[in-house]
């Protein structure tokens, strides 16, 4: 286990509340989008994955106690926690198991047991949602909800090459997919937000829409069948008086006016510096949404901790006070980011904002 730093901390979700609304919070906030099994295990010595989809609900519950203390520990005000569609979806595995799509065709798509989804969704869910919500500590609350958005959900049906096809087969079916999906989507926020959202602060899904040079399907696209469905999730975590973070992976230049304007998100996250170093995203979309972000993960995975912090210091002087931040990997610490690499990076940001050492 590499040896952890102790530092007095209180947690208070309202920090990153503000950075999600584009305030510049008293204490910035650290933010992780996820951070891996093997490196919670080498940083605290536990392993929550392990126990919290357990049948056994005691063993659930001591879990995610775990797994929000893991978060404390580290000097965060939220811990994140996403409850996944693509594991409950019917047929699905083409996006995150390298399945073979199971719609393919007109007849594939009308067979497809859509309405049965949410249903599916919160039997599997529900108990461990609530286990997770019973285990936040004071001062704390969660940024998450409802795993995967409608891009890659629709992926995970149909797969991104045989969904070009269909693009270029069937314009009609290619449209009635992601409607299809929006609806199932939004029957699961809908409910979600009105029995769970107590725990959560900021309301969030992942869509990876991109990669380093463009947008994964054309720009047009996106506009038409995948932000209008975006803005009735939005629609509904504003309702409830909560701001919407957008995970999205790629470069979206082409369509983050969009995103800003049309879906209505509050804030952002993911950067790498081969797109654009978080200093950019800042400078272009500070004064319109929050941006959550900073280190490029390839960083942390290369460089010493003298290369990390002097990299971290440096973003922070070029955006500090420009909206509101929230400060993270570009990305996740996902089990290969050496637990090294992780904590100079956390002790770079809580010796910044003066966190008091013990």
């Amino acid at each position: 286990m590499v040896l952890l730093k102790k530092y007095e901390f209180q947690p208070d979700y309202r920090n990153i509340v503000m950075a999600a609304n584009n305030q510049w919070a008293p204490r910035l906030p650290l933010y992780e989008h996820a951070v891996g099994a093997k490196v919670i295990f080498e940083t605290v010595g536990t392993r929550p994955f392990d126990k919290m989809f357990s049948k056994d609900m005691a063993e659930s519950r001591q879990g995610f106690r775990e797994y929000w203390d893991f978060w404390r520990q580290m000097g965060y005000d939220t811990a994140s926690m996403e409850f996944c569609l693509c594991g409950v979806l019917v047929g699905g595995g083409a996006l995150g198991e390298h399945k073979d799509g199971c719609i393919k065709n007109r007849a594939d798509f009308e067979r497809y047991p859509w309405k049965d989804i949410p249903r599916l969704y919160f039997e599997a869910y529900a108990p461990y949602i609530r286990n997770f919500a019973e285990a936040c500590p004071p001062g704390m609350r969660a940024i998450g909800g409802v795993g995967n958005g409608l891009f890659e959900t629709v992926q995970d049906l149909v797969g991104y090459m045989d969904l070009c096809y269909i693009k270029g087969d069937d314009e009609e079916l290619f449209e009635d997919i992601f409607k299809a999906m929006g609806d199932v989507q939004y029957r699961i926020w809908e409910r979600f937000m009105e029995e769970f959202s107590d725990v959560f602060c900021v309301l969030r899904f992942g869509d990876d829409l991109g990669f380093n040079t463009m947008t994964l399907i054309s720009t047009d696209d996106i506009r038409k069948n995948i932000i209008p469905q975006y803005r009735r999730i939005t629609d509904k975590v504003h309702a409830m008086g909560k701001p919407f973070l957008l995970h999205s992976c790629g470069n979206l230049f082409a369509v983050f006016d969009e995103l800003i304007d049309g879906a209505k998100i509050d804030a952002k996250h993911s950067n790498e510096d081969g797109i654009a170093h978080f200093s950019t995203w800042v400078e272009r979309y500070g004064d319109r949404i929050g941006n959550f972000g900073g280190i490029d993960t390839d960083v942390l995975c290369r460089y010493p901790e003298t290369y990390i912090k002097d990299y971290i210091l440096d973003c922070l002087d070029k955006v500090q006070e420009r909206g509101g931040i929230a400060f993270s990997s570009g990305n996740s610490i996902p089990d290969y980011v050496p637990a090294e690499g992780y904590l100079a990076m956390i002790d770079t940001i809580r010796a910044w904002r003066q966190d008091h050492r013990l």
